[in-house]
């Protein structure tokens, strides 16, 4: 069954308003199946989502849905949600903001979706901590999601999607890949990018003008730009009765309407191929 994963940074409410109607035409035209949306507002009398999702028969769910608590901050920079095609169950949500890295509301969610005629998923959306010297939480954030999906996995292939805000050549970014261990413990999942995508894939870049801004307040680096958003697909040594084959992975949420850009990140769009039995 060919399926079709999005994921986007929504950048909140900031700046233009007309923003939100780009971000939603978009999704519109994607059809995605699954959607991993990060830094989306939902509160008493703010509901991003539902204007995000309108008209896209999407199924979708707020962290602040699943949580017994608001995380500072919340109310500004928002929080993950998951949407879905079919209906999903969301399984676990977790609070990912540890000593070193407080100012993070983004929790992950793990929700379990049934495929129809296929079988149940495990979808993972996450988002790491965004300073550039915090890649030491990024890596317990890495192990804490792993160990999310060890304890929901389902037969077909766990897809781990969202702003990760670390490089392919980081520890935790590798360490997710199956390229190097941490603490002892190794894992691996396809980085659909890297096996399908074309081009550097950079996902914040200063070529965005709704980046430029804090990108020169945080970076302050010309010309910076990075690949921080990704879409990951467990490996047949976690699923050997399934598979998940990567067919396409392109760049998304990336044009312009009338000067106003969807969002200070490009969302990624991947296409691919799911069964319940092992090629």
């Amino acid at each position: 069954m060919r399926l079709r994963v999005v994921s986007i940074n929504t950048q909140n409410l900031e700046g233009d308003p007309i923003r939100q109607d780009l971000l939603n035409k978009e999704l519109r035209r994607l059809s995605p199946d699954l959607v991993a949306l990060q830094e989306v507002i939902e509160d008493e009398s703010r509901h991003q989502l539902e204007t995000l999702l309108a008209g896209t028969d999407l199924n979708g769910t707020h962290q602040a849905e699943t949580m017994q608590f608001l995380p500072p901050f919340v109310e500004r920079y928002g929080g993950t949600a998951i949407a879905t095609r079919w209906p999903h169950r969301v399984v676990e949500t977790v609070d990912l903001r540890i000593l070193d890295a407080g100012d993070v509301p983004w929790a992950t969610m793990a929700a379990v979706v049934e495929i129809p005629g296929v079988g149940e998923l495990l979808l993972i959306a996450a988002t790491g901590s965004w300073r550039l010297d915090a890649e030491s939480a990024r890596e317990r954030q890495a192990i804490a999601i792993t160990d999310l999906d060890s304890r929901h996995r389902r037969r077909l292939p766990t897809i781990i999607a969202g702003d990760l805000n670390s490089s392919p050549d980081s520890a935790s970014i590798r360490y997710l890949r199956g390229l190097q261990s941490l603490n002892g413990r190794s894992v691996h999942y396809h980085d659909a990018w890297a096996v399908a995508g074309v081009g550097s894939g950079f996902t914040w870049t200063v070529d965005n003008p709704n980046a430029h801004a804090v990108i020169d307040a945080v970076v302050r680096q010309p010309n910076h730009q990075r690949r921080i958003d990704y879409i990951l697909v467990g490996s047949a040594h976690a699923h050997p009765d399934a598979y998940a084959q990567i067919r396409a992975a392109s760049l998304a949420f990336t044009q312009p309407q009338d000067g106003v850009w969807p969002s200070d990140h490009y969302g990624l769009c991947v296409d691919l191929d799911i069964d319940n039995n092992a090629v």
